[in-house]
C-alpha cells in the first residue's frame, strides 16, 4: 500500500510509476483504491464506473481498467452530500453521517475486490486516501492501513517536501497511529524535492532514528508532469501556469480555449488532450472580466447541474455569455458537454442530482431541447463519428436531453447500445452539446474540431503530431523511470515478498 501524509502529496502518480515499472519487468500488477472521492471517473468496458485516477493506473500496467480496482466511489454533490457508487453502480446519495454508518457493510465488498484482485494478479499496488492517521475515523476506516493489515499488506508513506514541514508530516503520521497499524509501515518516500538532496543533511537518518522507519527513496520535482487525478487540487496544478486565468494576447495562430470553472466541475481530463496541442491555451474562468473574447468557450461536466446554473447566472457569467454569442460578427465556438450541455437547453427538471426535491429552471435557451433528469444512471461507453472522425467517448449521467424540433446530431454512434445521432450541431452559430466525455482524447477528432474553431476566426489551425496515448503512457514511464533510479529495487521486491507471505497468513 502507499499511503500518505495528506492529500496531493504524489500517492496517485507514484502507484502509475509504480505499476508502469512492475509491468515493464514482466509483472503481472494491477492497481486497487478502496474508497476514492472523485469528480473525476471514467467508464469501464462493463459500463461501471470507477475512478479517473485508477483508470489511468490501469492503463499504465498494461491492463483492462475493472470496478474491482475501485469499488466504492463517492461523487460530492455539495458540502454535505455525495452520490455512492459500489462496484461501478450508483446506489443513491447520502450524507456523511449515513454514509458512515454504511461503511461496515461495504468493508466486506472492499475486502473482496481487493481478494479478487490479488488471485488475478501477481502483485497489486494499492493507493490510500487523505491521511491513515485521522484519528477519529482509524475504527471506521475501509481505504487505509486498516484495510492493509487486514490483508496484510506493507506499507509506505508519502510526503511532500515542497509543501514544507515533510519531516513534521511524516513523523507525526506514524506517532498518532496505533502499535497495529504502525508496524505495517515498511519506509518512507519523500516526494517533490527541488534542489540537491544533500540539503537534507542528516534529517533522514534522525527520522528513522526516532521512528524506527528508514526513508527508501527521495524523489525530485518532476516539472510538467501531468497525471489524470482525482480532484480540484490537481485542477488548479495543471492551470497553475496561467495564474490569473484570464485572456492574453497570444501569438499569431494560437488558439484561446476558456473552460467556464463551475464549482462542481466534473470530468476536467476531457481537456488533458488540449494540453499537447502547441499552439493551443487553455485556461479557466470563475469571472465575467476574464471570459473575454475566446475562440472556443467550453461549459464541462457538472455533478450539481442545477446548482451550477444557479452559480453561473450569480457571478453574472450567464449574461456574459449571452453578450459575447450575440455580438456582431461573433466568431466563438460555444461546446458543451454532459451538465453544460444541459445547461445550455431551455429548461431542466431535476428531481434527482439537486437533492432539494423536484425543480424546474430555465437554462440558457441557448440551444432547442429541456433536459429531465431520470433515477437511473446512463453510464456507458461509446462509438461513432463526427465531424467525419472517429470518435470514442463515455457517457455518465442522469439527465436526459430531448431536442424540442429536429435538429442535426453533434455525432452518429454505432456500437452495442444500438445506432443513432448523439447531441446537437448548430453549425451556422458554431453551437454543440454532446454527453459523451473524451472526445478530444482522439487525435484526428481533437485536431479537426480545432480547426474548425481556427476556420471560423478565419485563421488555420497546425495540430501537433502527438499521439495522446502515447503521450498518457509516456508520462507513466516518466515516473516509472524515476523511481527506476531512485527507489532501490531489490527492497520493493522484499516488501511485495513479505506482504505476500503476510496474506497468505491473513
Amino acid at each position: 500500500m502507499i499511503a500518505g501524509t495528506g492529500s496531493n502529496v504524489g500517492k496517485s502518480q507514484i502507484v502509475a510509476g509504480l505499476c508502469r515499472l512492475l509491468a515493464r519487468r514482466g509483472v503481472s500488477v494491477a492497481p486497487f483504491k478502496a474508497q476514492n472521492m472523485a469528480l473525476n471517473s471514467y467508464v469501464t468496458p462493463s459500463g461501471g464506473e470507477i475512478g479517473r485516477a485508477q483508470a489511468a493506473q490501469a492503463l499504465a500496467a498494461g491492463v483492462e481498467p475493472e470496478v474491482t480496482m475501485n469499488p466504492v466511489l463517492l461523487k460530492p454533490t455539495s458540502e454535505r452530500t455525495s452520490q455512492v457508487i459500489v462496484m461501478g453502480k450508483a446506489i443513491g446519495h447520502f450524507d456523511a453521517a449515513s454514509y458512515h454508518a454504511m461503511k461496515q457493510s461495504l468493508f466486506g465488498q472492499v475486502r473482496n475486490a481487493l481478494a479478487d484482485l490479488r488471485q488475478r494478479f501477481d502483485v497489486v499496488i494499492c493507493e490510500g486516501a487523505g491521511s491513515p492517521a485521522e484519528i477519529n475515523l482509524l475504527d471506521s476506516d475501509i481505504v487505509n492501513l486498516r484495510l492493509a493489515a487486514e490483508a496484510g499488506l506493507a506499507s509506505l508513506i508519502v510526503g511532500d517536501i515542497d509543501r514544507g514541514g515533510v519531516f513534521a508530516s511524516l513523523y507525526g503520521t506514524v506517532a498518532l497511529l496505533p502499535e497495529s497499524l504502525r508496524s505495517g509501515v515498511r519506509g518512507f518516500i519523500i516526494n517533490k524535492l527541488r534542489g540537491d538532496p544533500t540539503l537534507l543533511g542528516n534529517g533522514l537518518e534522525e527520522l528513522e532514528l526516532r521512528t524506527g522507519i528508514p526513508t527508501v527513496a527521495v524523489l525530485p520535482y518532476l516539472h510538467g508532469l501531468y497525471m489524470d487525478g482525482e480532484d480540484s487540487l490537481v485542477l488548479k496544478d495543471a492551470f497553475a501556469w496561467n495564474r490569473k486565468q484570464q485572456a492574453i494576447e497570444l501569438p499569431d495562430g494560437f488558439l484561446d480555449v476558456a473552460v467556464i470553472n463551475f464549482p462542481h466541475i466534473s470530468n476536467f481530463t476531457d481537456f488533458d488532450a488540449l494540453f499537447i496541442e502547441p499552439e493551443v491555451h487553455v485556461r479557466l474562468v470563475s469571472h465575467p472580466a476574464s471570459l473575454g473574447m475566446p475562440d472556443l468557450l467550453i461549459l464541462p461536466g457538472t455533478k450539481s447541474t442545477v446548482s451550477d446554473l444557479g452559480w453561473l447566472r450569480d457571478t453574472g457569467l450567464d449574461q456574459v455569455i449571452h453578450g459575447l454569442l450575440s455580438a456582431p460578427g461573433n466568431r466563438t465556438t460555444l461546446l458543451g458537454i454532459c451538465g453544460g450541455y444541459q445547461i445550455l437547453g431551455k429548461e431542466i427538471h431535476d428531481r434527482v442530482e439537486n437533492g432539494d426535491g423536484e425543480v424546474h429552471v430555465e437554462g440558457l435557451g441557448l440551444l432547442d431541447a429541456t433536459t429531465t433528469f431520470q433515477a437511473e444512471k446512463v453510464v456507458r461507453q461509446r462509438k461513432g463519428l463526427a465531424l467525419g472522425k472517429s470518435i470514442e467517448g463515455y457517457e455518465i449521467h442522469h439527465g436526459i436531453v430531448r431536442p424540442l424540433v429536429s435538429l442535426e446530431p453533434f455525432a452518429v454512434l454505432h456500437d452495442r447500445y444500438g445506432s443513432g445521432g448523439e447531441g446537437i450541431a448548430v453549425h451556422e452559430r458554431a453551437i454543440y452539446g454532446t454527453n459523451l466525455h473524451g472526445l478530444f482524447d482522439q487525435d484526428d477528432f481533437r485536431r479537426c474540431f480545432l480547426a474548425e474553431v481556427a476556420s471560423r476566426r478565419g485563421r488555420s489551425f497546425r495540430g501537433g503530431s502527438t499521439s495522446f496515448a502515447e503521450e498518457r503512457i509516456g508520462q507513466a514511464d516518466v515516473m516509472a523511470d524515476l523511481l527506476d533510479s531512485q527507489l532501490d529495487f531489490a527492497l520493493l521486491e522484499r516488501i511485495i515478498t513479505e506482504a505476500e507471505r503476510m496474506g497468505e497468513r491473513v
